[in-house]
Parts: structure tokens; sequence; C-alpha cells
């Protein structure tokens, strides 16, 4: 697998970015890797990276969007944080891919058993770990159909509303927060995504509308 250049990833589209992710996590899914030789591409990245997607996820052990995705040095920009909430530093992160650095794809990727749901399920405080599970609360408004007392984090099926909400909810926000972003999903430079990966199985589900 050859590293990424500058003229590859100007020719790459968007639509073809998702593509070689959702090819990165079959080969995953099988257990077979791209052949790469990475110190190779330490020499071949050590003037210039030219990733073609930035991924959003959480800093759970299990959910390494290089390996997930079957990626190799300089192909992806990794932003990781527990319960891949957003901030204007994030966004700013992605802005700083796309914009000056030329990646064409944005994915905002939660996983299934997600920890950091789980502790905003159940309006865990503790530390600095209160402000940034506030951010994951407006996406605790999933059903309201739902009686309080399943609204936490024993019920899986609620947590997992709730990590799918959230991706969508962060997905909006992007559009919204970040003029610079927007504009470029609108003139086709990039598409903005979400996914969901799940621990039991390693495939991950991708929701490529909205």
């Amino acid at each position: 697998m050859r590293t990424l250049t500058k003229e590859a990833q100007a020719n790459l589209s968007p639509d073809r970015a998702l593509e070689i992710l959702k090819e990165g996590n079959e080969r995953f899914v099988n257990n077979l890797k791209a052949n790469r030789n990475l110190l190779q591409q330490v020499n071949e990245t050590s003037t210039g990276q030219f990733p073609f997607a930035a991924i959003l996820s959480c800093i759970d052990s299990r959910t390494s969007a290089e390996l997930i995705f079957d990626q190799g040095l300089g192909d992806i920009f990794s932003i990781r944080i527990a319960g891949n909430i957003l901030n204007d530093d994030i966004l700013g992160s992605m802005e700083f891919a796309c914009k000056v650095a030329g990646s064409k794809l944005v994915l905002v990727l939660g996983h299934t058993r997600c920890g950091a749901i789980i502790g905003a399920c159940n309006h865990v405080e503790m530390g600095k770990l209160t402000g940034l599970l506030s951010k994951v609360k407006p996406a605790l408004e999933v059903d309201a159909s739902l009686p309080q007392e399943q609204r936490t984090g024993n019920n899986p099926d609620y947590v997992q509303a709730v990590a799918e909400n959230n991706v969508h909810l962060t997905m909006k926000r992007i559009r919204q927060e970040s003029s610079i972003l927007a504009e470029m999903e609108r003139n086709g430079q990039i598409r903005i995504v979400g996914g969901m990966y799940e621990v039991e199985t390693g495939q991950v589900n991708f929701y490529d509308y909205e």
C-alpha cells in the first residue's frame, strides 16, 4: 500500500475517501492487512503529510481508527476524546485537516458500550469529567415515551440510542458551528459522515446520509 502523495490526495473524491475507509474496515473484520512498509512510510512522510480523512473518535482503547480502518502513517488525522464530543479546538483541528491539509472526509465515529456515554446516562459528576460529560447531555433526549427510570446506563438499548444520537448531533453541530466545513461540504469538496463501531465484532456501520 503506497503512502499518500499530494497528487493522490487531490485526485480523491469525498465518496472515494469514504469507500477507502469501508474497504479498510472490511479487511480489519476479516483479519486481513494491507501490505505496508511502515518504516518506508516514516521516511516518505518526513517532509509532509496528505491524509484523506479526519476521524473524531473516542479515547476507548478498543477504537484506534488506524487499526479498525487498516490505515498507515500519513493516511488519516485521528482526533480522540472521551465520548467523541465536540468543542472549538476539535472543530479547529477539523478545519485545519480539510481546508489547509486537504482531507476529503470528516467522520464522527461512536462506538457500542461507550463508558463516557454510560457515564452521561448516569449523570456522573467527577472533577473535570463533569464538564466533558455535560457535552453529551443533549443526546440523552432520544425517546420521550421511555420511562425516566429506564433512562440510565443500566439500560443497554438506551445507552446505544444515546450513542447514536450523540453522533448525529455532533455531525449537525459541525455543520452549524463551522462555516468553513459547511461551505466545503456544500461545494462537494468534503463529506461529513457518521459511524458506529461495534466493539463486539469490529464492524463499523456508517451513517452516510444527512
